[in-house]
């Protein structure tokens, strides 16, 4: 099946709805034309048969020949002047009396008005319909009937008026026709304005689905204008500006990544190898294999640690990283990774100030927490200046631990500081946050802390720079 662009769609959705509505208002006009055409007929009719009926009322009692022919006059005046048919009948329907349009009386006999019309007539006194008694003419005609009676209540005569009114009808069908021509003028000058405003609002729909092929073909700079005065398509316009500043970084990023991967795997891969070879070919005597074995040892668990970041890293993004919490003392941890810092810390001549509160319990997988920790510690170590001053503070907030960990240095820069959890960033080029990896240390931290239901933020001023967390507290 060919399938249809949103214009055509909205187009035609413009046209079919501007047509039912005109047919609607068309259908419902022509209904109550013709309805007010047969309410005003009738009852100007109905005048007419009732001053037939009293008329009627002067031959009751009298055979007068005279009487009668006047009556026959009369009927056949008002039937020239108004261009009606009258019909004058006994009380079983029979015709006695008849007037053609052009004034000209009948005496149609053994002919009766249908029986139905009969009862009707004689019960409720009167008759109107749209159609033809079917006498001198079988056209249809508007009706009016009157059943006329004498002193004891009897009926003296049925009198029917029928008038095919042509003056009417020509009213109602020029009126139809003018409707007509007033809706097919506005469907035209509808039409064209649905046009036009349906090219407008694709437009912008249209400039996305092309900056959406540029996106394919690789190019992520190109951008969507943001103001269409429409706000649905704004929305639109911003997600999708976003998402290409997104899809943007993340290239700059990836690209980044497999550049850092490439030159950290590089490094320690060509140290192991060199070392091995020169063991193997004798280049290092036999009393230093000791030394250079630690090194090779060192730079394989290097090796080993990036590995492990990259899967945790997988694992995050796919939503495979499980935890298994369990309570543990927050605080205990947090001293068994400052103690493994010892060598550094006294290699550098930090200052080193903890405010722990004891048996600090928290509900958390105890492996994934010590390894975000580490992390923070790991980075605030590796960038205090030499004799600076590092800060651990942890306390109870309500139902949550409220970690925070501090260090004095150059601090982050204002441009990196909203980037420094997000995947493959490091920040700049002078002061990388985890300058010995690929820019995942940071991201792995906020995603473990966010598993376990906390929050982690940072800040950096005044030559120091801050991380805060809060992680549950275990109820005990």
């Amino acid at each position: 099946m060919k399938k249809r662009s949103f214009f055509f769609k909205e187009y035609l959705t413009h046209f079919i709805l501007i047509v039912v509505a005109f047919t609607l208002a068309g259908s419902v006009f022509y209904h109550q034309m013709a309805s007010y055409a047969l309410r005003a007929k009738q009852t100007e009719l109905k005048t007419t048969v009732q001053s037939l009926a009293e008329q009627s009322k002067l031959m009751q009692g009298t055979d007068s020949d005279v009487i009668r022919e006047l009556y026959m006059l009369s009927i056949a005046r008002i039937a020239k002047e108004d261009e009606l048919t009258v019909l004058v009948t006994n009380e079983s329907g029979e015709v006695q009396m008849a007037a053609h349009p052009n004034g000209s009386t009948y005496s149609v006999s053994g002919y009766r008005v249908p029986a139905e019309v009969v009862s009707e007539v004689t019960r409720s006194g009167s008759y109107a319909a749209v159609g033809s008694v079917g006498v001198l003419t079988e056209a249809t005609s508007y009706t009016v009937g009157s059943c006329v009676r004498d002193t004891d209540g009897n009926v003296a005569a049925l009198i029917f008026v029928s008038c095919e009114d042509p003056a009417t009808a020509g009213v109602v069908r020029h009126s139809t026709q003018t409707l007509v021509l007033i809706l097919l003028v506005t469907l035209a000058a509808m039409l064209i304005i649905s046009f036009i405003l349906s090219q407008h609002i694709t437009r912008p729909i249209k400039n996305i689905a092309a900056a959406a092929k540029e996106f394919a073909s690789g190019n992520f700079d190109v951008r969507v204008p943001e103001d269409n005065h429409c706000y649905e398509i704004d929305e639109l316009a911003v997600s999708f500006n976003n998402m290409a500043r997104d899809l943007d970084q993340l290239e700059e990023l990836t690209r980044g990544f497999i550049s850092n991967v490439s030159h950290e795997f590089k490094t320690p891969m060509t140290t192991i190898g060199g070392f091995v070879d020169g063991m193997i070919d004798g280049t290092i005597p036999e009393e230093q294999r000791d030394k250079y074995l630690r090194i090779i040892a060192e730079e394989t668990r290097r090796l080993s640690r990036m590995v492990n970041r990259m899967l945790d890293a997988a694992k995050i993004q796919s939503g495979e990283l499980l935890l298994s919490p369990a309570p543990f003392d927050f605080s205990a941890m947090t001293s068994q990774i400052i103690l493994s810092f010892e060598q550094k810390i006294e290699k550098k001549k930090l200052e080193v100030e903890c405010e722990l509160d004891d048996r600090l319990i928290v509900m958390g997988d105890r492996d994934h927490l010590y390894r975000a920790v580490y992390n923070l510690v790991d980075n605030a170590v590796k960038f205090i200046d030499e004799g600076g001053r590092l800060t651990l503070r942890a306390h109870p907030e309500g139902d949550f631990c409220a970690f925070s960990i501090s260090n004095t240095g150059a601090g982050i820069s204002a441009e990196d500081l909203p980037h420094v959890f997000d995947r493959f960033y490091k920040a700049d080029r002078s002061r990388s946050m985890d300058k010995t990896g690929a820019g995942l240390g940071l991201y792995i931290v906020k995603n473990i802390i966010n598993l376990h239901g906390g929050e982690i933020s940072v800040r950096s001023d005044g030559g120091e720079t801050e991380f805060e967390f809060t992680l549950p507290l275990a109820k005990i």
